[in-house]
C-alpha cells in the first residue's frame, strides 16, 4: 500500500534551518508530482511546494519563497524540503503528499496520499 513517512522535524530558533524528509513506498515514486502542506494549530491545511516528477520544475507557495527548497531523489524514493530563514509563523504540522495529477497543484484535493506528518516548531 502507499506509505509516505515524514522525518526531520523538531524545534529550532528563528532564523535557523531543517530538513524535512518524506520516504515514499508502494507506488511508482519517479512518475508522481510530490507536495509538502502544512497545518497550524486552528488552521487549514495550506500548499508548501510541491516537485516535479523529475524534480525540474517546482512550485512554491509565496510565504515560502525563497527561504524553502523542494528536492527529490527518485532512486532513494524520497523527496526533501530544506527550510532556511525559519519564523515563528512556519510552526506547523508539516506533511507530504502524492499528488493525482501531473500539475504543480497548491490545492490539497488534487492529492491523495498523505503522511502522518512531522512537527516543526520555530521559537522566536
Amino acid at each position: 500500500q502507499v506509505q509516505l513517512v515524514e522525518s526531520g522535524g523538531g524545534l529550532v530558533q528563528a532564523g535557523g534551518s531543517l530538513r524535512l524528509s518524506c520516504a515514499a513506498s508502494g507506488f511508482t515514486f519517479s512518475s508522481n508530482v510530490m507536495g509538502w502542506f502544512r497545518q497550524a494549530p486552528g488552521k487549514e491545511r495550506e500548499f508548501v511546494a510541491a516537485i516535479s516528477w523529475r524534480g525540474s520544475t517546482t512550485n512554491y507557495a509565496d510565504s515560502v519563497k525563497g527561504r524553502f527548497t523542494i528536492s527529490r531523489d527518485n532512486a532513494k524514493k524520497t523527496v526533501y524540503l530544506q527550510m532556511n530563514s525559519l519564523k515563528p509563523e512556519d510552526t506547523a504540522v508539516y506533511y507530504c503528499a502524492r499528488s493525482t495529477g501531473i500539475i504543480l497543484s497548491p490545492m490539497k484535493d488534487n492529492y491523495a496520499a498523505w503522511g502522518q506528518g512531522t512537527q516543526v516548531t520555530v521559537s522566536s
